[in-house]
């Protein structure tokens, strides 16, 4: 029973240090895009596609 108190004190302890790092890490800017803003205009939001016309249909013939 004693084993569950130890691993239990372990994870909580190494959950915290992850949480920290974390939160260390977003203060330090290391997750700001700075890439992406610049060239967002560039990019298209949808692409429109044309339907494709058929190369085998004859062309219509006027009288």
């Amino acid at each position: 029973m004693s084993v569950i108190y130890i691993l239990l004190s372990i994870s909580i302890i190494v959950a915290v240090f992850f949480f920290i790092a974390f939160i260390l890490a977003v203060k330090s800017g290391q997750f700001d895009d700075s890439y992406t803003p610049s060239v967002r205009m560039l990019f298209e939001d949808e692409l429109v596609k044309e339907p494709k016309q058929s190369i085998n249909k004859e062309p219509k013939k006027t009288n």
